[in-house]
């Protein structure tokens, strides 16, 4: 009968490129090369890191959706075209003011406001909220609207979502 060998104890990269000889071990490898940082360096790490108020990430999407919106009339004078972009751009923009009210101002959110955990559920649930509104909204759309052209309610949906990676990448850039 065969036997089967034993597996080779492999070796494997732990935090800043320490080798670690026992996995079973990592974790005592972490709390060697872990250093808390000081007050001072807390605030120096603090002060380089981009800040954004939410308040004006929807201020954004709101000005890109009415960009968007007159693009869109402008290209094709179509009505449908453009109410579709406009409805697009809402499906996100009023589920996202939605969420940013629930964690930010709601009842909840200030009776965890202390608490990490708790905080971070509140988050994980308007979160989920947002995500049926947009999808309802989206289901919505063709008892709202008249007509709809679902090329425009995407691409007026695509712009305000990617408004967000737009306004990080100039707040860092501006940062520097």
């Amino acid at each position: 009968m065969d036997t089967i060998p034993h597996p080779v104890q492999k070796s494997e990269i732990g935090p800043a490129g320490t080798w670690i000889q026992d996995p079973e071990h990592a974790d005592e490898a972490v709390e060697d090369n872990f250093k808390p940082l000081t007050r001072e360096e807390a605030q120096h790490w603090r002060s380089t890191q981009a800040t954004m108020s939410v308040r004006w990430v929807l201020v954004w999407q709101v000005v890109f959706a009415l960009v968007t919106m007159a693009l869109a009339a402008l290209l094709t004078r179509d009505l449908v075209v453009v109410q579709s972009v406009l409805y697009g751009a809402a499906a996100v923009v009023l589920p996202s003011a939605l969420m940013a009210w629930g964690v930010k101002s709601s009842a909840v959110a200030k009776k965890v406001s202390g608490v990490a955990q708790a905080a971070l559920l509140n988050f994980f649930v308007w979160e989920g909220v947002k995500l049926v509104l947009v999808m309802v909204l989206l289901g919505l759309a063709p008892v709202v609207l008249d007509a709809v052209n679902w090329l425009a309610l995407v691409v007026g949906l695509v712009v305000v979502l990617k408004v967000v990676g737009l306004v990080f990448f100039v707040q860092s850039k501006r940062r520097r």
